[in-house]
């Protein structure tokens, strides 16, 4: 893991209709680091893992992807998976990662053909034994446990070998028993890949067997008379390495007190 930052923010200000969802955020993260991010719901957690990918802009200040600006649009170098999965449910398993392998090849995104359809298929199968769905890659999305098809929302991301992943609540509707497993696989492909990650949860105990790093999103400016005039901000970023653990663990039930109402 390298020092240098893949993610800078610098004073983004996000509002709709002038009325801020988000303020005064500042931001460095290194390449390689797993950021888990929690707060309250409705505290603008998923809006700004929409501006990482460009589904959203900033309205004041600046997001930077390698020490340029982020594009306009999203781009392969930025994977996004969601609670619900985006499968074509008329498709297999491999064929569904066949075609998120044609349209990466966008702007002319056609069937592919000779040494590039075998070189796709040959992605498609070492994607489909990483994530392990080798027994079910003729399957489809409907023959699939819930897991199972959150693996292969996982692998449609992973097949564009993108530099940040971004992850919103990926696992909140799985059981418990699948949640584990799938924890055990994104920190397995996270180990092999040194992608960095960003990934909303409402569960802090999962932002913190996760995570390396965990910002903690919610409003520290109230006003009675406005309550719509301040927007939300980063109020905690810990570091979750094992120098840090026991502070970390100290600050998560102030934490999940003040964010959660727990």
């Amino acid at each position: 893991m390298t020092n240098k930052p893949v993610i800078r923010v610098r004073q983004v200000v996000k509002e709709y209709d002038g009325v801020p969802v988000l303020e005064r955020l500042n931001l460095d993260v290194s390449a390689g680091t797993l950021c888990t991010i929690v707060g309250a719901s409705g505290c603008g957690k998923s809006t700004f893992l929409r501006m990482l990918l460009s589904q959203e802009v900033p309205t004041r200040g600046i997001i930077e992807l390698d020490g340029s600006p982020l594009p306009k649009e999203p781009t392969p170098d930025r994977g996004i998976v969601f609670q619900r999965y985006s499968v074509f449910p008329h498709l297999t398993v491999e064929d569904n990662l066949l075609l998120a392998r044609e349209f990466a090849g966008a702007p002319f995104a056609g069937r592919f053909f000779g040494s590039a359809r075998r070189k796709a298929r040959d992605a498609v199968s070492q994607i489909i034994g990483d994530i392990g769905l080798d027994a079910a890659r003729r399957k489809y999305p409907a023959q699939l446990s819930g897991g199972m098809q959150q693996r292969l929302a996982i692998a449609q991301a992973l097949l564009k070998e993108p530099k940040v992943l971004l992850l919103d609540e990926p696992f909140g509707a799985l059981d418990p028993g699948i949640r584990a497993d799938m924890h055990v696989l994104l920190l397995d492909l996270w180990k092999k890949t040194n992608m960095t990650i960003f990934m909303v949860t409402h569960d802090i105990n999962e932002a913190f067997k996760l995570g390396t790093r965990m910002l903690v999103f919610d409003k520290i400016r109230h006003d009675p008379q406005a309550p719509g005039a301040y927007g939300a901000t980063i109020t905690y970023d810990l570091k979750l390495d094992s120098k840090n653990r026991q502070d970390a663990q100290e600050a998560k039930s102030l934490i999940a007190s003040g964010v959660f109402g727990a």
